[in-house]
């Protein structure tokens, strides 16, 4: 028989030439939210499928630092770190501003309440370890309740061989154009080693040789990177943990419609899989996490800015991030929350051309806060603090690109950069740089003039905006962006550079320049949903039956980025409430840390 509502299954319509499986909780998409929720879940005795519709698992998450921003934990208290709450909310007020309504107020609490919790939780009870951001900085320095470290968890590194065959099987691969030949680098001291061989040091070199020798051996004999870091490290650990609880994680499965019974409740769904339909029948309720839209092209034209018909803009997302959540939501009745600063979580990105034909989307998170490089329109200005967060180097860029004109920047640096950082996929020594030329990648030039005309910037405004640059650089001045003022900014910098470790001179030739277009990691709106993580409909009130997470779930910053982090952050923390609210969970899994012992 046929449904009666597009999207929508009544229980007594469902064919019945389907198999049907029974599960408590069913749960839509395997990224950090699905799988918070699938192993909480789990946990707490319940059966669970989780319906991942691509090959692998991981979505976006994957593809990411991994870091989580979770501001007040005991890991951060065993730093010596014991905040307020009220720092906070504090620091979250200044940051969101009128955006912090009671609305807002009341999911951020609820973060904050959980968060502490769900840290626990992972780190001591299941196979996902954590390790703390020490020097990872808030991104608004100047404001009030700003922290300078430890409100951020990152997943450590795991040798792949220490999982199942059947959950490494169920990994997604390193995101390739972050990668080095496909070998994750990890932020902080094992990154800053890496780059220090740039610059002759014998560590850097026996670092550098440790981590590549393995890494080599390991495409050759397994065809992935064993050494698991980043994103990748944690969508492992929680594919881990969720297979030593008993979920059923299944691939290659499509959520294609939700069941509802005579009151509306949803009580399943039916998806599509290799060998054909199925129907999937739940007792307590359905999580969506199937990653937002930022894969969907109609409604990036219809949400986000300066992007008319919706191609003018490149995620770091997978294909799979298509709004699917968005779509089984709305047949029930719920409903996408619009009403945020921003509908994508921006970062700026340059397109890779790879030999095979292929290209790659590269986003530009730590070069730009290196000293002696900048960012500029075509009409050779610069138009932000390049140092600040990567979601306000695109909000800068589409606030100063008036209407009507492509959304683009070049980011230029001259050679003593090159060989020393990366100038986005562009590797520094000893890597050469004669491939990313060949390809088109990297634009070179003798002079600033020759750049600007190969490029199509103003090449008068172009010299005037470096020669000013510089002047100021020199004095470690940045007086019309205060490049390298905050905590957040020095820490991406060079300490070793003088006297300001964000700034240097831009004037040894040749010179260099990449094309940087606005990108994201998902989407910050999504679908409406209240402080249990359940999705509600226009009214305000809860579908039964029926949870969000991850980046479905609108986030609870509102489309602001305080600081790193605050996609994870709130996908593992609601995806953990909701796996709680599903199983009528009172207690918290880890009452004492003391109890608990050494982690695992």
């Amino acid at each position: 028989m046929t449904q009666s509502t597009p999207g929508i299954y009544r229980v007594d319509d469902l064919p019945d030439h389907l198999p049907t499986d029974h599960a408590d909780v069913l749960v839509v998409g395997g990224g950090a939210g699905g799988f918070a929720a699938a192993t909480t879940a789990a946990y707490h005795g319940l059966d669970v499928i989780l319906a991942e519709q691509s090959a692998a698992c991981g979505g976006a998450t994957s593809r990411s630092g991994g870091w989580a921003w979770t501001p007040g934990t005991s890991l951060a208290k065993a730093e010596g770190v014991d905040e307020d709450v009220e720092e906070f909310r504090t620091y979250l007020r200044g940051v969101l501003g009128e955006l912090y309504t009671d609305q807002a107020s009341e999911m951020i609490d609820a973060f904050l309440e959980a968060v502490p919790h769900m840290v626990d939780f992972f780190h001591y009870k299941t196979a996902l370890q954590f390790v703390t951001g020490a020097k990872i900085n808030d991104i608004y320095g100047h404001l009030p309740g700003a922290g300078t470290g430890n409100r951020s968890v990152g997943p450590k590194p795991i040798n792949a061989r220490k999982l199942s065959k059947t959950a490494l099987a169920k990994l997604n691969n390193q995101y390739y154009p972050t990668s080095f030949l496909g070998m994750g680098i990890m932020a902080g001291p094992d990154l800053q080693k890496i780059l220090s061989a740039s610059q002759f040091s014998l560590k850097g070199w026996v670092h550098s040789a440790s981590r590549v020798i393995p890494h080599v051996w390991d495409m050759a004999t397994h065809r992935r990177s064993m050494h698991l870091v980043n994103g990748t490290a944690l969508m492992g650990r929680l594919i881990q943990s969720a297979e030593d609880l008993g979920v059923d994680i299944r691939v290659k499965t499509e959520v294609q419609h939700l069941i509802v019974d005579h009151d509306d409740a949803v009580v399943g769904a039916v998806v599509g899989t290799t060998e054909g339909g199925r129907i999937i029948r739940t007792q307590r309720g359905v999580v969506l996490a199937t990653g937002g839209f930022p894969a969907d092209v109609e409604r990036r034209r219809q949400y986000f800015r300066h992007t008319p018909t919706g191609n003018e803009h490149w995620t770091l997302a997978p294909d799979e991030a298509d709004g699917s959540g968005a779509d089984l939501a709305e047949a029930v009745g719920g409903y996408l929350d619009t009403e945020v600063y921003s509908a994508a979580a921006w970062c700026p990105v340059s397109l890779v051309p790879y030999p095979n034909g292929n290209t790659g989307v590269f986003p530009h998170i730590m070069d730009r806060a290196k000293p002696g490089s900048i960012g500029v329109r075509k009409d050779g200005k610069r138009f932000v603090n390049e140092a600040n967060g990567y979601f306000d180097y695109v909000d800068g860029l589409m606030q100063a690109t008036p209407e009507g004109e492509a959304v683009e920047s070049w980011q230029i640096a001259d050679s003593t950069f090159v060989r020393k950082y990366p100038l986005g996929f562009a590797k520094p020594i000893p890597v050469p740089l004669l491939p990313y030329i060949r390809s088109g990648y990297l634009i070179k030039a003798d002079t600033l003039e020759e750049l600007a005309r190969k490029t199509g910037i103003d090449p008068v405004q172009l010299v005037a905006t470096v020669q000013e640059f510089n002047a100021n650089a020199r004095r470690g001045e940045d007086p019309e962006f205060q490049r390298g003022e905050t905590a957040f900014n020095r820490y991406g910098g060079d300490q070793a550079v003088t006297p300001n470790p964000s700034l240097a001179p831009i004037e040894k030739g040749p010179f260099y320049a990449v094309h940087v277009r606005p990108g994201s990691f998902g989407t910050f709106a999504g679908i409406a949903a209240d402080t249990k993580a359940r999705v509600l409909n226009r009214s305000g009130q809860p579908i039964r039956g029926l949870y969000a997470a991850g980046n479905d779930m609108v986030s609870i910053m509102r489309g602001k980025y305080p600081s790193g982090g605050v996609n994870i952050g709130p996908a593992l923390t609601f995806g953990y409430i909701a796996g709680r609210d599903l199983a009528d969970a009172t207690e918290y899994e880890v009452t004492s840390v003391r109890e608990v012992g050494s982690e695992k």
